[in-house]
């Protein structure tokens, strides 16, 4: 049987996280081909929606890219007016392009499948099914809308994520003096060091995952390690941003530095007395 996937990603990211879970895309991605190959299913595509722009999704999308998963990147909030939040941009996106597809394509594949817990997509399965195509919704429990229930087949992402083999226990502490030359070469280089640009240096520098990083974050500033701050930039809507300084007051710091201090002693000052000549 040939079918289509489509993954409202938010919506099941964030019914996870409430449960303390933190769904990374090789996750999503191994599921979809565990679940397909269980059920003798030939999945043609994966297309995905989400607001990249959130700093939770840093990176991801070219992760899900680099899988073969079709993402569509959905903004969340109008960065040029005072509009507000687009809550249901990335369902009106998913149904329109489901659509799309089912009318001019409906003749290469026999199966929807989609991994959502909001109700307000009832009406577009109502429409697939009409066509005659068979439908499977695959959510977390406990966050599926009680309308979509007859379309799930006791598939749960919760269970599934629960009792995969979980990621190996990571200790912040085995990459702490080469994830301070990290940020320390990009004070030296960078007017400051937004918390986003940490994440993806350290992401991609260290070799880790997202929640790994995240995990070196909250280390290294319980350690106080790192120092965050809101840092104003008037280049920005908002004029202000989060940023992360290294406390030159750690001995911890000070031995990783080595003969970077000095260069980074003298950037941070120019960011903690903007007003120093």
């Amino acid at each position: 049987m040939k079918a289509i996937a489509f993954v409202d990603y938010e919506n099941i990211w964030t019914g996870l996280l409430e449960r303390g879970y933190d769904l990374t895309p090789e996750q999503l991605v191994q599921f979809l081909q565990i679940y397909t190959k269980r059920n003798d299913i030939d999945l043609l595509a994966i297309y995905l929606y989400a607001n990249f722009d959130r700093e939770e999704f840093w990176r991801t999308q070219t992760t899900f890219e680099k899988t073969n998963v079709f993402t569509r990147h959905v903004f969340g909030k109008n960065n040029y007016a005072s509009t507000g939040l687009r809550r249901n941009a990335a369902d009106l996106e998913l149904m329109l392009e489901a659509q799309e597809i089912l009318l001019t394509r409906a003749s290469t594949f026999d199966m929807f499948v989609l991994l959502t817990g909001d109700g307000d997509f009832l009406s577009l399965l109502r429409k697939v099914r009409a066509w005659g195509k068979e439908v499977r919704v695959i959510g977390v429990a406990g966050s599926i809308h009680h309308a979509l229930h007859p379309y799930c087949e006791g598939e749960d992402l919760l269970q599934w994520v629960i009792h995969e083999k979980p990621e190996t226990e990571y200790y912040p502490e085995q990459d702490l003096e080469q994830g301070i030359q990290i940020l320390g070469t990009l004070q030296t280089r960078l007017p400051y060091v937004a918390s986003t640009k940490a994440r993806a240096a350290l992401t991609e520098l260290l070799g880790r995952s997202i929640s790994q990083v995240k995990e070196f974050i909250r280390y290294t500033l319980k350690e106080s390690i790192l120092i965050e701050r809101e840092h104003p930039d008037p280049n920005l809507k908002i004029g202000k941003t989060k940023i992360y300084l290294l406390n030159l007051e750690n001995s911890i710091v000070l031995e990783a530095l080595g003969s970077m201090r000095e260069e980074v002693f003298q950037r941070q000052k120019l960011i903690t007395e903007p007003n120093h000549a």
